[in-house]
């Protein structure tokens, strides 16, 4: 009977104070000191981590130090009462380390963060969540996530003399000895973070190379066979079980101006199924009809690999005007209730207007005068009254026609609108996604080419991965990234006016027939310029065609086939230019969480559209490496997840598909120069001995074979881009690239 009573007694108190019940670790805490910073910072963290051991002596704590990431895993980790971030800046951690580092917090670890807050892990939510936003001399620790955190923080710059205040010190004593807590050994029971599957669990599977002509949207039938649009017109198939591409229907289509100095961009531009496909074997197109200056949406009959064109039931179309260049949109996609949203472009030219004195140059065009009307994107993605330069929303209805939905941006008799407008505000809006359980827009958001702010006219220009909850306004002319405000501009004094105010964006163009006073506008969900970006430093550098895929859910898909539940409610985006492919996780009310690489150093070769299957596998079009060309790159792909495919590797290392060259990285057998072009994403524009979207390089060295200048023009051109020496179409900018490089890559091209 005693006994039995005891028993009680103790399980009532292990349940009434459970951590009194936890074990605690046998000897002296210990604790990891980490450092990761620039080469300027090496000596002050030297000599703090010294003054830490010295501490850990005085106080009876165990000290390890270390500037290697890889002590972040789970088997390191574990051993630690807490670990300390001393002055850490950037992304220290790749996506298995940030996991690790959750699960053990989680788990019940502690960290103390010294300068390693504003600066460290800007894009990652749940980092910054840990500590307290109040960054003064003042000690500052909570109980957060299962776990505990302390931040000292000083007002002024880090220096090796910080330890040297004896009441810093003792604030420090006080934070680590909150931080070791109890100093408890770890429950990783309690880890909530999943952890993440290995890169080399997924293998990049091309199912078709060098048979593909300009390609821009696909979709992924039942039977998991693909069609492909291209936009010269052919309608393509691949059969994945033969991994044979045969053209199975032609639109005859716009696609090129006659003019050598311009590239047309329209052609046949989207493609996808209706929501009932295996019973009705409906796919919809937007294309530019070769017979009339209009951007058309239809709906045909696929059956029998065949485009049945007799079967064309035109939904809608739009004016559209030719031979300027530039903005098409073109992407399809589905969401709830047969909802259909159509992505269009400004069908404005971003170039400088010859023989003008006041031109754009890259900033926002809103020339109004009468006879300049191409220049003014007011006519179009500011007008509330045309569909130009919006992502439309319409439910389509049995017969080809279609209604309405509640919710859109503007009611459905209200002067001067058009009720299809779901978003409006945009330049060119290029490859959407509906998130299937959330019914949220997503889409990329191809921006404009200034390299740099300009006082008086506005902002830089930065591509955008937006989403849009509800309809609205996302502000381009106006606004660019985080509602970045351009100047209204005078282009016949060359004035300049006013900020736009986000609050009250005003359209005063005479070209616009809409609404003068437009909503509030929305800035962009995430927003990167040519050069590094302080809130999303991940997405790197250099030229720049943002692209938004799927938001994933593995309960959708077979089990045999689908990705781990990691995956679930992440969003893949992806860019043209740059090749990577990046997973951005976000909060349950949709708000930014955190971003990291799908793959780490996968480069993919101008992913044009991204779609998830109906075995949920990830599938990715490529365009290839040059523009308005047949690119021997041009692949369709998927990958393919087995798990323990990794032999165990914990960081899954190994890439699937061909890892990224980073810049400055030599390539075998070839000059460093050459080595330098060849990594960066001049390819995309320019070839050796052919023109593609911009000159050959022999065609610069020739050009340039009599100035004396020419290096340092072509130096300059590199680091800020520009256009008009060969044509319309804008030079991306490189700021980042090294000056000894660029004189390596110019002097190459020089000798062609």
């Amino acid at each position: 009977m005693t006994s039995h009573f005891f028993k009680i007694l103790v399980l009532f108190f292990c349940v009434a104070s459970f951590v009194s019940c936890q074990q605690k670790r046998a000897g002296d805490p210990r604790i990891l000191v980490f450092t990761k910073s620039d080469k300027d910072s090496l000596r002050a963290n030297s000599d703090a981590a010294a003054t830490i051991m010295k501490l850990g002596e005085e106080h009876k704590f165990d000290v390890d130090t270390t500037s290697d990431a890889a002590w972040f895993i789970e088997d390191s980790l574990k051993n630690y009462a807490a670990v300390v971030l001393l002055n850490t800046s950037g992304n220290i951690l790749d996506k298995y380390q940030e996991t690790a580092f959750e699960r053990y917090i989680q788990a019940g670890g502690g960290v103390v963060a010294i300068e390693s807050i504003k600066n460290t892990e800007i894009d990652w939510g749940w980092y910054q969540r840990l500590f307290s936003s109040k960054y003064t001399d003042a000690l500052s620790q909570q109980e957060v996530d299962g776990g505990r955190a302390v931040s000292l923080e000083k007002k002024d710059a880090y220096s090796n003399s910080l330890f040297s205040d004896k009441n810093y010190k003792g604030q420090f004593i006080k934070g680590l000895e909150y931080a070791i807590g109890k100093n408890y050994v770890l429950d990783y029971k309690k880890a909530k973070a999943k952890p993440v599957p290995a890169d080399a669990d997924f293998t990049k599977v091309t199912m078709a190379k060098g048979d593909l002509f300009e390609p821009t949207e696909m979709a992924i039938l039942p039977d998991l066979s693909i069609l492909i649009a291209q936009r010269r017109g052919e309608l393509l198939l691949l059969d994945q079980k033969t991994s044979k591409v045969e053209q199975v229907g032609f639109l005859d289509v716009y696609h090129e101006t006659g003019n050598p100095k311009v590239n047309a961009e329209e052609g046949f531009m989207g493609l996808t199924l209706d929501p009932d496909f295996k019973k009705n074997n409906y796919i919809y197109a937007f294309y530019s009809p070769k017979d009339t200056s209009v951007n058309r949406l239809s709906r045909f009959v696929f059956k029998n690999k065949k485009l049945d064109m007799s079967s064309e039931k035109v939904i809608l179309q739009f004016y559209s005007q030719r031979y300027i260049c530039c903005h098409t949109g073109g992407s399809l996609a589905f969401g709830k209730d047969r909802l259909l949203y159509l992505s269009t472009g400004d069908n404005s030219t971003p170039f400088n207007e010859e023989g003008q004195k006041y031109v754009s140059d890259g900033y926002s065009p809103k020339d109004s005068r009468v006879g300049h009307e191409q220049y003014d994107v007011q006519r179009t993605s500011g007008n509330s009254n045309d569909l130009r330069g919006k992502i439309l929303r319409i439910r389509m209805n049995e017969d080809g026609s279609y209604s309405i939905p509640e919710g859109n941006l503007f009611k459905k008799d209200q002067a001067n609108t058009r009720p299809e407008i779901y978003v409006m505000g945009n330049r060119n809006p290029y490859r959407i996604s509906v998130d299937a359980k959330t019914g949220y827009l997503y889409w990329g958001e191809v921006g404009p080419d200034a390299s740099k702010d300009s006082v008086g006219r506005g902002p830089r220009g930065y591509d955008e991965i937006n989403q849009a909850r509800t309809a609205g306004f996302f502000g381009w002319p106006y606004f660019i990234g985080k509602n970045y405000a351009y100047h209204a501009h005078d282009y016949e004094t060359g004035a300049k006016g006013a900020a736009f105010d986000p609050n009250k964006p005003i359209n005063e163009s005479r070209n616009n027939t809409g609404l003068k006073e437009l909503p509030a506008a929305q800035p962009a969900f995430i927003w990167y310029p040519y050069a590094d970006s302080p809130e999303f430093p991940q997405l790197g550098n250099g030229g720049r065609n943002a692209e938004a895929g799927p938001v994933y859910y593995s309960a959708m898909f077979p089990k045999e086939t689908r990705y781990p539940d990691y995956y679930d409610g992440k969003l893949f985006i992806y860019d043209w230019i740059r090749g990577w492919v990046m997973l951005v996780s976000m909060q349950p009310n949709g708000d930014f969480d955190k971003m990291e690489p799908f793959i780490t150093n996968m480069k993919l070769a101008s992913p044009i559209d991204m779609e998830v299957g109906p075995d949920g596998k990830i599938y990715v079009l490529e365009y290839g490496s040059g523009w308005f060309s047949k690119n021997l790159d041009a692949a369709v792909a998927r990958f393919d997840y087995q798990e323990g495919s990794s032999k165990g590797s914990q960081n899954g290392t190994s890439p699937a598909g061909d890892a990224a060259n980073p810049v400055g990285h030599q390539l075998a057998n070839i000059p460093r120069g050459q080595s330098l072009i060849e990594a960066s994403d001049c390819k995309s524009c320019h070839a050796i001995d052919k023109k593609s979207v911009g000159p050959s390089y022999k065609e610069v060295a020739k050009f340039y074979k009599e100035n004396k200048d020419a290096e340092s023009i072509l130096i300059k051109k590199i680091k800020n881009g520009g256009s008009g020496v060969w044509g319309k179409v804008a030079m991306a900018a490189h700021p980042n690239l090294k000056e000894e490089d660029v004189k390596e890559m110019v002097d190459w091209i020089l000798k062609q």
